[in-house]
């Protein structure tokens, strides 16, 4: 890691940890749960918001949280100046709060400026924002890098607002400062890397994404039960700056990501999606495109664009490191994404769940996935002398005797497991098995 970054709380869980296993609890009510807890954080890209993030996934896993100076130059980009609120609202002239930033974070644009003064209703509407499209929820807007001061308002309010002069506040603080993430390394027998990645910078939007937060947070802790082939490096980020800021610090160690995938919007009900990477049939692509398959329910394979979350960065022409994104329905395309109505009751604890399992799915692909080469190429073994074969014949073969088959007829030392899978259709499941069975008979290698 670059010298220049600061390290808070290096690899440790925080006092009073939790001893929830998120992982454990198939009804994904616990991950639904520590959404909960997030759900109230004003977060944005740098800030106290996000510290305080970062402090509750501690609770779960041994994060270390990494401060980058504000001003640093990274890549095309510059770790901004740090914003923090500590109130806002619009009062009428009879002092009531009819915007309050209290009741709601989303009705700030995210990085205002400070401000307070009085201004009349047409004066006041040029920093108000709404969506006539969807008048009854309050949208999310940014100012990340023009300074600038807002609010965010329902259209029904926009619509309703008096001839009046209006008391503005917004105590705010952007100066500098740090740009602050969450490192989690975990450690396998190789120290090649996968690398997991979500955004922590929105505020009260459990889908977008406190969902990949949750969903990421419940899988580090599932991997740590594991003993694990390659290692894994988990990263919570602000979107875009915090991706490109880890890169630009990071690489001297890129050539280590062997494997990654971003987890964003993994909470509603909608059918799983996987963005493929650039490179578009990478391990990873391959294994997420097959779990899905097999999972036998709709999916949606996406191909690579330029545009959407980290992988974007993570998927630049001079880095080009193999990592797609995993989510369920796609940001933009479901009415809640970046307005209120993304709350607790749009991600579902079953969902989050299902997102998890399918995950875990993935990367025991990735784990497993070796070549192996046939001992006995010479027409098939007979597998009865090896207890790998019925002793009764005449029945059809089934699924454990066809994997059983076609590992044999494909282990020549350049064809990989998931090769096999892909090829035959079978079952991750029950291919593993036959091939550690094979390989206990001293049949493959």
């Amino acid at each position: 890691m670059h010298d220049i970054v600061r390290k808070v709380v290096s690899g440790r869980l925080e006092r009073g940890a939790a001893t929830t296993e998120l992982s454990a609890d198939r009804s994904g009510q616990a991950m639904h749960d520590f959404i909960a807890d997030l759900y109230p954080i004003c977060r944005s890209i740098t800030g106290e918001g996000v510290r305080e993030t970062l402090r509750h996934i501690q609770k779960y896993v041994p994060l270390t949280t990494c401060e980058v100076p504000s001003g640093l130059k990274v890549f095309d980009w510059t770790v901004p100046s740090e914003w923090n609120i500590r109130d806002a609202y619009i009062k009428n002239s009879a002092g009531e709060r009819i915007v309050d930033f209290r009741a709601c974070n989303l009705h700030v644009v995210s990085y205002s400026v400070p401000v307070h003064v009085r201004l009349n209703l047409e004066e006041l509407k040029k920093h108000l924002f709404s969506d006539p499209d969807h008048p009854d929820v309050i949208p999310y807007r940014t100012s990340y890098y023009h300074a600038a001061w807002g609010f965010c308002v329902t259209h029904t309010q926009l619509l309703a607002l008096k001839e009046d002069e209006y008391e503005i506040c917004i105590d705010s603080m952007l100066e500098p400062g740090h740009l602050t993430y969450g490192d989690l390394r975990l450690l396998g027998s190789s120290s090649e890397e996968v690398l997991i990645s979500c955004h922590l910078c929105h505020p009260s939007l459990c889908n977008d994404n406190l969902s990949g937060i949750s969903v990421a947070t419940a899988l580090a802790q599932y991997l740590r039960n594991m003993d694990l082939r390659y290692s894994y490096r988990f990263v919570f980020i602000p979107g875009t700056i915090g991706s490109i800021t880890w890169l630009a610090l990071n690489q001297a160690h890129l050539s280590r990501i062997k494997h990654g995938f971003v987890l964003t919007c993994v909470g509603d009900a909608g059918s799983p999606t996987y963005k493929l990477s650039r490179q578009g049939n990478a391990e990873i692509d391959r294994a997420w495109t097959y779990v899905l398959k097999q999972g036998g329910e709709p999916h949606t394979i996406q191909p690579f664009s330029p545009f959407g979350y980290d992988e974007r960065q993570y998927c630049s022409p001079g880095i080009n490191l193999p990592v797609g994104s995993f989510m369920r329905t796609p940001h933009g395309k479901f009415p809640e994404y970046h307005t209120s109505a993304d709350n607790l009751s749009f991600v579902k604890p079953a969902a989050l769940r299902d997102s998890l399992d399918r995950a875990v799915a993935a990367i025991d692909v990735i784990e497993n996935n070796r070549k192996y080469t046939n001992q006995k190429p010479m027409c098939e073994p007979k597998l009865g002398d090896y207890g790998l074969y019925s002793t009764i014949g005449g029945r059809s073969a089934g699924e454990y005797q066809l994997a059983l088959l076609w590992i044999l007829n494909m282990s020549d030392g350049a064809t990989s497991l998931l090769d096999i899978a892909e090829r035959s259709s079978l079952p991750w499941g029950t291919l593993k098995e036959a091939a550690s069975a094979l390989q206990s008979a001293g049949l493959v290698r």
